[in-house]
């Protein structure tokens, strides 16, 4: 916690420092709040103060019927809207025994979708230097 003006906020520091920000798995809940401008909690605040130029995977995880919901998919195409990258939900049996979408993305899918942005991000920065 700060004391005064000039100590660092953690999620302004979190936000300077990081080069690209996942969210694995994105719940409906955080989803809900992100996608209304709630900032109630360090990862709300960090995603509410992120640098639009840098890439922020979701990975959205939720049972099927809360996928189905009509809300989910305007809140999903919300964080579109800022520029935030979808790495979509996957078809398999969910911890709750429903079998359907709603599944977290394999994590090889979003390492590889990790690695795609970050190699667009280092080699444009590359770029700019020379």
């Amino acid at each position: 916690m700060w004391k005064q003006r000039t100590d660092p906020v953690l999620h302004i520091e979190l936000r300077r420092w990081a080069d690209l920000l996942v969210i694995a798995p994105l719940d409906a809940n955080t989803l809900g709040k992100i996608a209304n401008g709630i900032c109630d909690n360090l990862l709300t605040c960090v995603v509410r103060a992120w640098d639009l130029k840098r890439p922020l995977l979701f990975c959205p995880a939720m049972n099927t019927a809360m996928w189905e919901h009509p809300i989910t998919a305007t809140q999903i195409q919300t964080l579109k809207g800022f520029g935030y990258i979808e790495v979509p939900c996957i078809v398999k049996k969910l911890l709750c025994g429903d079998e359907g979408y709603g599944a977290m993305a394999e994590i090889s899918t979003i390492v590889e979708k990790v690695q795609e942005y970050l190699e667009q991000l280092y080699s444009n920065s590359l770029g700019e230097k020379q």
